[in-house]
């Protein structure tokens, strides 16, 4: 017989309902919904910000306001910008009320958060370059304890340090943190930046987070695993504006990062479903278009690609997490049409096969009966349910397999 290549997404779950005197309620239809995945599905959704603090016209409100319900339907993850060039434009001004407000509209609507980033060389603060390389290191300690310490309970995940690969031999514009990137080295910089993360919330979920995956990032996180820096997650980012890395390097990707053992997060997946970049731009900022518009014949090729894509993904046992870097085509990075709406807000071919995977394919939903012993068994995806028998109802989660679990029922 066949192993299930999803065995590991799931598992067996009996539950027992009894009354309020502790009975067996025998005999009684339920019914049990998946409310929310274990796994993260999930997208950078900066949209939330003028939503949550309402700080649109109407017109501009209610076009966002659908596009933010068309993402609750299938998501359950959403990535926040803490670029510190927009996040404290002004030193000692941050937007931290503005970020908290949105990411508690999310949390209450049972979304996990993460931060990105809490150090990068790119979108930094300019006045950085006023300082002296000691004085850079404090300003960047200091951003990360204020920042992390005024999200603990909003946001428990954060991209620390984001491509350090290049970090230390970027040369197209001076900055504060190349410089210290310098003086620390790479893992020198990156042993700071998570002790200081960790230090501010021991315990939030704290990735290292590149778009190289070659040898050298490798290198890198085997020299930050033997320095003794708790990396929990490997962030993996994915723009595929020059095409789809297809099954063959996507497995060869994961076959690789897999070597170390932690949970892999493919953190900024893009797919077009416009023409494809010219093969031969190396820094994909290079390529500035004035209009790159989607068309249905690439929009049908984005729905193949992102549903092998997450396909594959999501059978991989280390993989906790993909986040599609655009939700909507609005805004997109570099203008591509790379998300799973259009500038209308209409959803995209892409949009409706995550949806038909993440909340029917890999969805579960049972109706049952209660036997003599008022138990129903069942498999089921990891994450959070809730029962209805009756005009009752419970919730409860599957996390892994154990002992009945009594739910009681007036």
């Amino acid at each position: 017989m066949q192993k299930n290549p999803l065995s590991h997404r799931m598992a067996s779950k009996t539950i027992q309902l009894v009354d309020a005197s502790g009975n067996p309620v025998t005999g009684k239809e339920v019914a049990i919904h998946q409310t929310n995945h274990k796994f993260l599905f999930g997208c950078g959704i900066f949209d939330v910000i003028p939503i949550a603090n309402r700080n649109v016209p109407e017109d501009r409100l209610a076009y966002l306001e659908q596009k933010l319900d068309l993402f609750l339907e299938v998501f359950n993850f959403a990535t926040l910008p803490f670029y510190w060039g927009m996040f404290e434009p002004e030193q000692g001004k941050p937007r931290t009320k503005e970020l908290q407000v949105a990411a508690r509209w999310l949390k209450e609507r049972n979304i996990a958060v993460k931060g990105h980033p809490l150090c990068w060389h790119t979108a930094t603060v300019p006045w950085l370059l006023d300082l002296s390389n000691e004085d850079i290191l404090k300003a960047q300690f200091a951003r990360i304890e204020r920042d992390v310490t005024d999200f603990k309970g909003l946001i428990e995940m954060w991209d620390v340090i984001n491509e350090v690969v290049i970090m230390p031999i970027f040369d197209k514009y001076d900055n504060g943190i190349t410089r210290i990137s310098k003086d620390l080295g790479r893992v020198g910089i990156i042993k700071e930046m998570f002790a200081k993360t960790r230090e501010s919330n021991p315990g939030a979920t704290l990735l290292l987070n590149d778009f190289n995956t070659s040898i050298n990032y490798e290198i890198l996180i085997d020299g930050c695993l033997n320095a003794g820096i708790p990396i929990d997650a490997i962030g993996i980012q994915s723009h595929q504006h020059q095409g789809y890395w297809g099954r063959e390097k996507l497995e060869e990707v994961l076959e690789r990062f897999s070597h170390f053992g932690l949970p892999i997060h493919f953190t900024e997946n893009t797919l077009t479903s416009g023409h494809l970049m010219p093969a031969d731009i190396e820094d994909l900022n290079d390529y500035q278009i004035p209009e790159w518009p989607s068309t249905p014949e690439f929009e049908e090729r984005q729905a193949r690609e992102v549903e092998e894509m997450y396909s594959i993904l999501f059978q991989h046992p280390l993989v906790e997490a993909i986040t599609a870097w655009n939700f909507s085509d609005e805004g997109a990075w570099l203008g591509a049409p790379a998300g799973l709406v259009r500038t209308d807000n209409t959803p995209k071919p892409a949009y409706d096969v995550l949806k038909q995977r993440i909340k029917g394919d890999w969805s579960t939903q049972v109706t049952t009966r209660t036997d003599e012993n008022g138990r129903v068994s069942f498999e089921g995806f990891l994450g959070e349910y809730e029962l209805v028998c009756g005009g009752t109802k419970v919730t409860f989660k599957i996390e892994k397999e154990g002992e009945p679990e009594p739910l009681t029922f007036n």
